[in-house]
């Protein structure tokens, strides 16, 4: 099997994370959530940024003191054993497929601006016609093989990326900021942060509005902690730092977007925004004050920023797969290597798979308020994992280590379960589908001897079922699209103590004995 080379910089690192959030969220995000909370959007933004740093830098912690590819299957399976490990790798593994297809779907909705064949309208969504299809297929397939090549490669590519992404993203909110800004679209704030329908609309933007959705690509420096140099600089400057960036890069496009609407466009509301060109947002505003050159440069951004997020996400999920197999959930030639250290059987495996993903979707927004609901299951297990390991790997070399990690790792906890109960009912509903599946897959796998698991790790696993009780039953009784039994106000400290008793019997049930059996950066785990 061997292991993967440590061929990427801390710089590097940053920028393949950057990469992966400025995907399509950038293009998208600041519509939705527009719509849903008016200019109190900014007020979203801070709020889902600082939740996903503080839920990055307990993942920082973590990927510096164990170092592995995949860490999304590899983490937990130190924690709580095989039961949480193959669940949260599972979901994540599906997760980041989807991500890499939606964005590919995302190139080739712009690219239908000129090329009108490969989309067509079904029932008012824009769905991949045959030659669409056939298209997605060349283009998936084109970013597995960047991959394959070498290491050297991405870096190159990710570092041309980076630099063209930030440059566009930079350059639109000066030239459309100095053209037309409004103040007077930004009155609506204070009145909206002194009422209850006003933070109900800011939270239900932060998850169902994109927010949340726009900051997941920190997670890429877990999967590649393995192949990462100067682990107590890269991991924390790839997970917290690259969110921090970005925030500042989203903030600045919120306001920018709010700023240059024309007020004739919000005459109905917020809700109702709606102007020439909103299909691509920042283009349709760039076309309407007449800057022509701007909306050519956006449109090949509009192709270029989701094919270089998808490129990242073909990478994390490859090493995922990876991370599956060497632990023994999927077949052992997915953690077969090539010449460059890259697991070329995976990021095939991972190509084949993609391409049934590729279905009519109910749109941007919706699919990612649905993989919001997914994500933040596995962000979860961050908080957990290193109260666990701190009291079961304590004197473990922790090259970043956390401060106040008790009091940070609750609050984590609690913004994964409110992102969560935020998406609403109607995407915890397909969460819990989601989960059963693969449940019947682990229980199939299991009673076959595919998977060889103590009794302790069964045992250590349990307190996840409760959890997805909990949360499914918040969801159907909350404000959120289920049946306000549990009115807004009351649902954040139900949430609170739902969190706190979860994360104590989670931390309580961790596995007491385990051996690590170095090199790194594959971590072989032994239970005895």
């Amino acid at each position: 099997m061997g292991q993967l080379s440590r061929c990427i910089s801390p710089a590097t690192l940053f920028m393949l994370s950057v990469n992966a959030i400025l995907g399509s969220g950038w293009l998208f995000a600041p519509l939705y959530a527009a719509k849903i909370a008016g200019p109190a959007a900014l007020v979203s933004w801070v709020i889902g940024g600082l939740a996903a740093i503080l839920i990055a830098f307990t993942f920082a912690e973590l990927s510096a003191m164990l170092p592995v590819a995949g860490g999304t299957a590899q983490i937990p399976q130190l924690s709580h054993g095989g039961l949480v490990s193959f669940i949260l790798s599972w979901i994540g593994w599906l997760s980041m497929l989807m991500l890499t297809t939606v964005e590919v779907q995302a190139v080739l909705q712009y690219a239908a601006l000129f090329f009108p064949f490969l989309m067509h309208d079904v029932n008012g969504a824009q769905v991949l016609t045959l030659w669409g299809l056939l298209w997605a297929a060349i283009l998936l397939l084109t970013l597995c093989i960047v991959n394959v090549l070498s290491c050297r490669g991405l870096s190159r590519i990710n570092f041309a990326l980076f630099i063209f992404k930030v440059f566009v993203i930079v350059l639109m909110i000066f030239s459309i900021t100095r053209i037309r800004f409004n103040p007077h679209n930004f009155a609506g704030i204070g009145t909206s942060m002194v009422s209850v329908q006003g933070w109900q609309t800011i939270l239900t933007a932060v998850a169902a509005g994109g927010v949340a959705f726009a900051f997941n690509g920190f997670k890429n420096g877990v999967e590649m902690a393995g192949e990462a140099k100067n682990l107590a600089v890269a991991i924390p400057l790839s997970t917290a730092g690259s969110v921090m960036a970005c925030m500042l890069l989203y903030l600045g496009l919120q306001v920018c977007f709010i700023g240059a609407l024309d007020p004739a466009s919000m005459q109905q509301g917020w809700q109702h925004l709606k102007f020439a060109g909103d299909v691509g947002p920042f283009a349709g505003l760039a076309a309407g004050l007449g800057l022509l050159w701007l909306v050519k440069l956006l449109y090949v951004d509009a192709v270029i920023s989701p094919s270089g997020a998808g490129l990242i996400y073909v990478t994390g999920t490859a090493r995922v797969l990876y991370a599956m197999s060497q632990i023994g959930y999927v077949p052992a030639f997915l953690s077969r290597l090539n010449r460059q250290r890259l697991p070329m059987y995976a990021i095939f495996v991972n190509f084949l798979c993609g391409l049934f993903t590729f279905l009519p979707l109910p749109g941007w927004q919706a699919m990612a308020n649905f993989l919001v609901s997914i994500l933040v299951i596995t962000y979860a297990m961050g908080p957990i994992a290193l109260l666990s390991l701190r009291q079961t790997l304590p004197d473990k070399p922790r090259p970043f280590r956390l401060p106040m990690a008790n009091i940070l790792c609750v609050l984590a906890f609690y913004c994964c379960n409110l992102f969560s109960y935020w998406t609403g009912w109607d995407s915890i509903s397909k969460l819990l589908m989601a989960l059963s599946i693969g449940l019947m897959v682990f229980g199939i796998a299991y009673l076959r001897g595919n998977i060889n698991m103590e009794k302790d790790e069964i045992k250590s696993g349990a307190w996840f079922i409760p959890y997805i009780i909990g949360l499914v039953v918040i969801s159907y009784l909350g404000s959120f699209g289920g049946k306000n039994i549990i009115p807004f106000g009351w649902d954040f400290a139900v949430i609170a103590l739902f969190s706190i008793g979860i994360l104590y019997l989670a931390v309580g049930s961790r596995m007491s004995t385990l051996i690590i059996s170095e090199p790194e950066p594959a971590v072989a785990v032994e239970y005895s």
